[in-house]
């Protein structure tokens, strides 16, 4: 089933209205017809089972046919991750929706290769956010994560001090022990911040400068990959987490 996203004042007591660019891929290319089935939410925290009534040149109209249950976890997250190169950062925003990240800050820090001016920035910043758009309408999401701008690795540490738990995965730190004893820790409602380094890693003044705001964490023997890194984190999150 196809899903869409809409603004609060599309939904009326028992009807939604979906405008924009929605109503051409409706129409012309998933050619859907009347009486098809569409999952609507509000990005708001509300979602419904609908099915369209009407198809007009601008507006489709949709019936209410009941709630539907909503998908987001039970901890809101935010992914802090260091600006990978080439087209990795697009894989990583896709799969950190999918496993239901609610923000992900893309952080140029000391070791990245890749360096972005305000207007190259804007300009990714804007396509990373389609790609977040689009993986919360495949996922069946609740709501559209976000990608902030580009900030840097102090930036993001201010901004994480707001969050009940900071995770740094760190290849440096050994033994999961550590790990386990803090995702057991974890509660239903917390909010949780992961730092992601770049491909070559955290420097070592970027690890000490927070050392005793986060949890440093180990996630294996093993040297995973910067765009394997986080999903590995947000797999450990639903497993410890979600019911």
């Amino acid at each position: 089933m196809f899903q869409f996203f809409v603004e609060p004042q599309q939904i009326e007591s028992e009807e939604v209205r979906i405008t924009g660019s929605d109503v051409n891929h409706i129409r012309n290319v998933l050619r859907m017809k009347i009486g098809g089935k569409v999952r609507i939410s509000d990005n708001a925290g509300g979602d419904f089972l609908t099915e369209i009534t009407r198809m007009e040149k601008e507006q489709i109209t949709l019936k209410i046919l009941e709630p539907c249950q909503g998908t987001e976890p039970q901890v809101r997250i935010t992914l802090f991750q260091g600006l990978p190169k080439g087209d990795k950062m697009e894989v990583v925003i896709q799969k950190a929706v999918e496993l239901g990240v609610s923000e992900i800050v893309p952080v140029a820090m000391h070791n990245c290769v890749v360096k972005l001016d305000a207007k190259k920035a804007e300009h990714k910043r804007a396509r990373w956010q389609a790609i977040a758009e689009s993986a919360a309408k495949q996922s069946k999401r609740s709501m559209i994560p976000t990608v902030g701008r580009v900030c840097s690795f102090r930036e993001a540490a201010e901004y994480a001090k707001e969050m009940d738990v900071r995770l740094l995965p760190y290849e440096q730190e050994r033994g999961m022990a550590h790990t386990r004893e803090v995702f057991e820790k974890i509660k239903k409602g917390n909010s949780i911040s992961i730092f992601i380094g770049p491909e070559g890693g955290f420097s070592s003044e970027e690890i000490e400068s927070v050392r005793e705001e986060m949890e440093i964490i180990s996630l294996g023997n093993r040297i995973l990959r910067t765009e394997t890194a986080g999903p590995a984190v947000l797999s450990m999150l639903i497993y410890a987490v979600e019911e």
